[in-house]
C-alpha cells in the first residue's frame, strides 16, 4: 500500500478523553474513532490488526479440532428465560422489543443460543465430543465505558462451546482450550498468564482467566514469579492426547496465580517470599467448565451407550479479540508510539523515501515494494512529499516492526538502511539483502 493512497488520519495531539497508553496511541495512529460512548469505528489500520488477531485465533482453534460457525448478534429473550439468566444478568444486558412486541436482546454471550442449536440437532453420544465456536460482536452496557477498546460496550469476541458425554471428556476440552489459548497469545507476542478466577454470571467451578501484566490492568493479581518464566514455544501437541493436554495444564497452573476475586492469603503465604508478586492485569480471555448447568435447564441431552437419556457436559471459552489490540499496545510501546509484534503487525515493513521525486530514490523504493510484495508481504510505502522527520514520526507512531529508509546518499553507495522498531538498531544493506532479512523474519509466522 502506498501511503499517499491510504486512509491514515494520524493525530499530532493526544485527545483529552484518552486516559491510558493504548487508547491514546490507537486514536493518534488513526486506528479507531469513537462513534458513541464505548462504541468505535475501526479505521483501516486498526481493522487490519483486528483481522490479523482474528486469523490467529481461527487457526489455533481449528488446529485444536474446534469447528467455526456464526451466530447472530440479536437473540430471543425466551431462550434466556428458559435458562434462568434473563432476569439475573442485570443492566449490562441491552434489552430490545421488536415491532411485533417480542422481547429480544443484544447478545453479551451465547450459551443459550448454542445450547438450543445443539439440542435441535444432536441426539446421540456417537456425535460427541463436539466443540463449536464463532467470532462475533457482543454488547454489554457498561455503566462507565472507558479506556478505549479495553472496556468498551461493543466488542469482538471469540466464544466457543464444548459438548461432551462425561465430566472427564469435558475437562479434556477445557485443557484443550487452555493449550490453544497459550499458543494463540504467544503468536501475538504476548505472555498471558492463566489465573484461577471467579465464574461470575456464566457460572462454573473450573475457570481460568488469561491476564497480561500491565500497570493499567483493571484486575489486581497475585502470582508466583516463576510463572513468568514459562513459555509454550514451538512444541507440538496432539490435541486428542488427554495426557499431553493435562500435563500442559499442570505446568501452567500448578504455581500460584489468582485474580483478586479468588486470592487466598493463606495459600499465597506458602509461596517463597522472594517469588511473591502482586500487580495489575488485563484480562484477554477466560475458559469455563460448568457441567450440566445449561443442558439440564434447556433439555440438551443425548442417548448414551446404555440407551439412557443424559444431559451433556458443557464449557464455554472466550477470547477478547478487539480487547487484545489494547493489551498488545499496553505491553509493547515506547514514548514514540506502538511497537507491533511481527505476528499481528498491520503492515510487515515500512518504506520511507527521503527524496520523493528523485529518479533513483523512486526507482529503488518501487523495487523494494515489488520485491516485498512478491515475497508475500504487505509493505507500506511512504511516498508522500513530506519532510523526512514527519515520515519517521509517522512510522514510529504506527509501530511497524521494520523500516527500510531510502535516500540518494545511500544509493550512491548501493545501500539502504534497515531499522528495527523494537530495538532501534539500524544497518546499511543492499536493497536485496534488506528484503531478504525482512522476509526471513516472517518465515513460519
Amino acid at each position: 500500500m502506498r501511503l499517499s493512497r491510504y486512509f491514515l488520519p494520524v493525530l499530532k495531539e493526544t485527545p483529552a478523553e484518552a486516559q491510558i497508553v493504548s487508547h491514546r496511541l490507537m486514536l493518534r495512529a488513526g486506528m479507531i474513532k469513537q462513534a458513541s460512548a464505548g462504541i468505535y469505528s475501526w479505521l483501516p489500520l486498526g481493522f487490519k490488526v483486528l483481522r490479523r488477531i482474528e486469523q490467529i485465533v481461527h487457526e489455533e482453534q481449528q488446529r485444536a479440532g474446534h469447528i467455526p460457525m456464526l451466530m447472530p448478534t440479536l437473540q430471543s429473550a425466551d431462550l434466556w428465560r428458559e435458562s434462568g439468566r434473563y432476569d439475573d444478568y442485570g443492566q449490562e444486558m441491552l434489552r430490545i422489543t421488536d415491532r411485533h412486541g417480542r422481547d429480544m436482546l443484544y447478545g453479551p454471550t451465547n450459551e443459550e443460543l448454542i445450547t438450543d442449536i445443539f439440542r435441535s440437532n444432536v441426539g446421540s453420544y456417537k456425535d460427541l465430543p463436539l466443540t463449536l465456536y464463532h467470532i462475533q460482536w457482543k454488547f454489554r452496557d457498561e455503566v462507565r465505558p472507558r479506556f478505549g477498546v479495553m472496556r468498551g460496550r461493543e466488542f469482538l469476541m471469540k466464544d466457543g462451546y464444548n459438548f461432551d458425554l462425561t465430566k472427564e471428556d469435558a475437562l479434556h476440552a477445557y485443557n484443550r482450550h487452555l493449550v490453544s489459548y497459550l499458543r494463540s497469545y504467544e503468536r501475538m507476542g504476548l505472555q498471558a498468564i492463566p489465573m484461577r478466577a471467579d465464574g461470575g454470571p456464566i457460572g462454573g467451578d473450573y475457570t481460568h482467566e488469561f491476564l497480561v501484566l500491565a500497570e493499567t490492568g483493571e484486575s489486581e493479581v497475585f502470582y508466583d514469579s516463576e510463572i513468568t518464566d514459562l513459555k509454550f514455544g514451538e512444541r507440538e501437541i496432539d490435541y486428542d492426547d488427554v495426557g499431553q493436554c493435562q500435563s500442559v495444564l499442570e505446568e501452567f497452573t500448578s504455581r500460584y496465580a489468582r485474580t483478586d476475586e479468588t486470592h487466598d492469603e493463606a495459600v499465597f503465604a506458602e509461596v517463597p517470599v522472594a517469588r511473591r508478586r502482586s500487580a495489575r492485569g488485563i484480562e484477554v480471555g477466560q475458559i469455563f467448565y460448568f457441567g450440566t448447568k445449561y443442558s439440564e435447564a434447556m433439555g440438551a441431552t443425548v442417548i448414551d451407550a446404555e440407551q439412557n437419556q443424559v444431559p451433556v457436559h458443557m464449557g464455554s471459552h472466550g477470547i477478547g479479540v478487539s480487547r487484545l489490540l489494547g493489551a498488545i499496545i499496553e505491553a509493547s510501546h515506547d514514548d514514540k508510539g506502538i511497537i507491533w509484534p511481527e505476528g499481528v503487525t498491520p503492515f510487515h515493513c515500512g518504506i520511507v523515501n527521503l527524496k520523493q521525486g528523485d529518479d533513483a530514490a523512486d526507482a529503488a523504493c518501487d523495487g523494494l515494494y515489488a520485491a516485498l510484495t512478491a515475497a508475500g508481504l504487505e509493505p507500506l510505502y511512504d511516498d508522500r512529499k513530506e519532510r523526512a522527520g514527519g515520515k519517521f514520526a509517522t512510522m514510529d507512531l504506527i509501530g511497524l516492526p521494520w523500516r527500510i529508509t531510502v535516500g540518494p546518499r545511500g544509493l550512491k553507495n548501493g545501500v539502504v538502511e534497515l531499522t528495527s522498531r523494537k530495538t532501534g538498531e539500524s544497518e546499511e544493506l543492499s536493497p536485496e539483502a534488506a528484503v531478504a532479512k525482512v522476509v526471513a523474519r516472517y518465515a513460519g509466522l
